[in-house]
């Protein structure tokens, strides 16, 4: 029989992470998982109970090869010839946060619930966030990435 977490047993932790440096997927691969919970051993796929994670430093974030200028982003307004595209450089200039909360918001399922989640991320430029009372744990990027130790 199969044991689903249910609210009140729920108890969301905080994380810390410095983006400095750090690749733009690799990083929102790792937010994904937190935030949906698949780091815990009690993941239910229904039940939000993932953590909370500060991202500080945003401005200094890395794309791989040549994506920051080639890369290209699209949404439509829905009108007949409204097809709008844009690049991370152009977006970064105006909004450095909106690159990663975008890639992370795509790798989440689409629904509630995935709305719910997207709100647990929080994301500053600069070194120095309002979450210090919430004691975040913090995680190393560089050294997740060079020990391999998150896997799919």
């Amino acid at each position: 029989m199969t044991k689903f977490v249910k609210k009140n047993e729920i108890n969301s932790k905080w994380y810390e992470i410095d983006a400095k440096n750090a690749v733009v997927g690799r990083l929102a691969t790792i937010i994904t998982k937190i935030l949906r919970g698949k780091n815990s051993a009690k993941y239910t796929p229904h039940i939000d109970h993932g953590d909370f994670i500060v991202i500080k430093n945003i401005e200094h974030i890395k794309f791989t090869g040549n994506k920051f200028r080639d890369k290209r982003y699209y949404k439509h307004t829905g009108y007949p010839g409204g097809i709008k595209e844009t690049s991370p450089e152009k977006i970064h200039e105006k909004k450095p946060d909106a690159i990663l909360k975008l890639a992370v918001k795509r790798m989440l399922p689409s629904g509630p619930l995935a709305k719910k989640q997207l709100s647990k991320l929080k994301i500053y430029t600069g070194d120095s966030h309002p979450h210090s009372a919430q004691n975040p744990t913090v995680i190393n990027i560089q050294e997740l990435n060079n020990k391999n130790i998150i896997r799919n």
